[in-house]
């Protein structure tokens, strides 16, 4: 197998690399807004409404980012 030159790599191979990179932070992203969830599950009925709110705010904010990631992407 002989390396790869720079002409060799193409502007679809630059785009797939950068899809599948924007879908693994996409996926660790909502991995990591599950963990937060599940872990706060538990607390909720004892927390302050400003923790309760405070988690809630995260948890949306990871999701939207999250689904950014990949909106409007061909």
């Amino acid at each position: 197998m002989s390396a790869l030159r720079p002409g060799d790599i193409t502007d679809e191979m630059i785009q797939a690399m950068d899809e599948a990179k924007r879908q693994g932070l996409q996926k660790d992203l909502r991995t990591l807004a599950a963990n937060i969830r599940d872990d706060a599950e538990g607390r909720y009925d004892s927390a302050e409404p400003k923790w309760r709110s405070g988690v809630e705010w995260t948890l949306l904010r990871i999701e939207n980012t999250a689904a950014q990631l990949t909106e409007g992407r061909p």
